[in-house]
């Protein structure tokens, strides 16, 4: 039996023997919940951002603000970011923002900085050239503001160019994480944009040890808690 994996960019063929009883898992084509049925997905984007839960449209939020840093994901990650940052930043735009005064920081953590190549890939080839497009680099003090310690210990270091931002977003995705319960944005601050002596602690086994720091578990888990003060504090 032959079985295609979605493996890397190409994915891969593997060949199993016929005597194994061979059952595939796959994802399903699904609707978005927040879109309707006659609306494509950059028009269910743009709804988001008018209508969000619990908050106030974006372009409320943004009134008397000249400056934004909007945090990413690496390309580790499966985010659609060309899709979701383009009517984020017409937003923007729109409310008075110059591109000069946006930035586009990568949430590296401890990965590797993202290649040229890569970046363009991510956010395509006309946000690519309008916008400063940044890689986080954890070891760089000069990149890097200090924040104090939090209430647990942990020295807080968090990106310059995030900190120095008057409108802060963040773009990434929720799924299942194995030590924070779920990722989703306070991971895109800790460890995203983190200097190294954070990540470094907020990783270390008296985290990462306690029986509470598992996957889907929020409550009373000390890896998700950690990251979700630094992320209010940033």
């Amino acid at each position: 039996m032959d079985v295609r994996l979605d493996y890397g960019k190409e994915g891969l063929e593997i060949s199993l023997p016929d005597h194994l009883d061979v059952k595939t898992l796959a994802y399903q084509s699904a609707t978005p919940i927040a879109q309707q049925p006659d609306q494509t997905d950059r028009q269910a984007l743009q709804e988001v951002l008018k209508h969000p839960n619990h908050a106030p449209p974006l372009s409320e939020i943004i009134q008397g603000r000249s400056s934004a840093c909007i945090v990413i994901c690496d390309i580790t990650r499966p985010v659609p970011n060309q899709q979701i940052l383009e009517p984020i930043l017409e937003t923007l735009l729109a409310g008075g923002m110059a591109p000069s005064s946006i930035k586009i920081l990568i949430a590296t953590g401890l990965h590797r900085a993202s290649r040229p190549e890569e970046i363009v890939e991510m956010v395509g080839e006309d946000i690519a050239a309008k916008y400063t497009i940044l890689n986080h680099d954890a070891q760089d003090r000069k990149q890097l503001v200090y924040l104090g310690k939090s209430p647990r210990g942990v020295p807080m270091w968090i990106n310059t160019h995030y900190m120095e931002a008057e409108m802060k977003i963040t773009v990434g995705l929720i799924e299942p994480h194995f030590m924070a319960g779920f990722s989703g944005g306070r991971k895109l601050i800790c460890p995203g944009i983190a200097g190294l002596e954070t990540i470094r602690e907020w990783h270390s086994p008296r985290f990462l040890e306690h029986p509470n720091a598992a996957t889907g578990q929020l409550s009373g888990n000390p890896v998700h808690s950690e990251n979700t003060w630094i992320a209010n504090r940033a």
